[in-house]
């Protein structure tokens, strides 16, 4: 994609990846609509950038909901091209307790819902509103980013619920990008590993730095602008496409 005179959503918008995905976006003339529950962050933001950046609440295990969002999106002033999915949420447990008691069943469904059910979600009702905009060069129409995980090929002790969540987004990548083909979609993945985000901003900082110091180059924990860069680098290059990209400063993760 050559142009960022477009129309874009970003599921999870609010805070995090998202919120540095929408801020880039934004910096380069797109019309981005911010998709999160998170009312107060969502509406801070799309106030403090103005412009084009709007914010609409949004469940994205809703179907009607993520309909709506994206219908606001398709109506602006230029064709929706750009989906970026951020929404996602986290849960530690064992499959096993140390006293023996099962997994939650409700919380792994939860997660499940959220993290994969709910990119799909996005995923396909965007791609059905860029499936009507004109092509353009090699008659691409609009390309979607999903956000997974290193957990989803190094998935820890604890982490069974959202390693599976993020498996299914990895693998459901390249059937998606071969099923939008048809209408100029693309489709791709990022990875990211140890991202410094709210969740690790909760940590004390000798847990920070002992984090970073097990990532072999860089060695520090990932931000949120580097997962930006390279959604922006995916939107760009207009070959890739099917793809599931890590970014994790060659980091693999142990079992605990």
């Amino acid at each position: 994609m050559k142009t960022y005179d477009v129309a874009a959503v970003v599921s999870g918008g609010a805070s995090g990846l998202g919120e540095a995905t929408v801020r880039a976006l934004a910096e380069r003339g797109a019309a981005v609509t911010v998709l999160d529950l998170q009312e107060e962050k969502g509406q801070a933001l799309a106030a403090e950038l103005g412009g084009a950046t709007t914010f609409v609440r949004t469940d994205v295990t809703d179907e009607e909901s993520v309909r709506a969002a994206v219908a606001e999106a398709a109506g602006k002033d230029r064709p929706l091209r750009i989906a970026v999915n951020c929404a996602g949420i986290g849960w530690a447990q064992r499959t096993l307790g140390r006293g023996g008691e099962p997994h939650d069943l409700g919380a792994f469904s939860r997660t499940v819902q959220v993290n994969l059910v709910g990119t799909f979600n996005v995923l396909r009702l965007a791609a059905a509103a860029m499936a009507t905009a004109e092509p353009l060069e090699d008659g691409e129409r609009g390309v979607v980013v999903n956000t997974a995980s290193i957990a989803a090929y190094d998935g820890q002790i604890g982490q069974v619920a959202y390693a599976a969540s993020k498996g299914g987004i990895v693998g459901m990548t390249l059937p998606a990008a071969r099923d939008l083909a048809a209408v100029g979609v693309r489709v791709c993945t990022i990875a990211p590993g140890l991202v410094d985000t709210p969740l690790l901003g909760a940590l004390p900082e000798p847990a920070r730095e002992a984090l970073a110091a097990g990532i072999p180059f860089p060695q520090r924990l990932g931000r949120p602008d580097d997962f930006a860069q390279l959604a922006l680098a995916i939107m760009e290059h207009g070959y890739l496409n099917g793809e599931v990209i890590r970014m994790d400063g060659a980091l693999r993760m142990a079992p605990r």
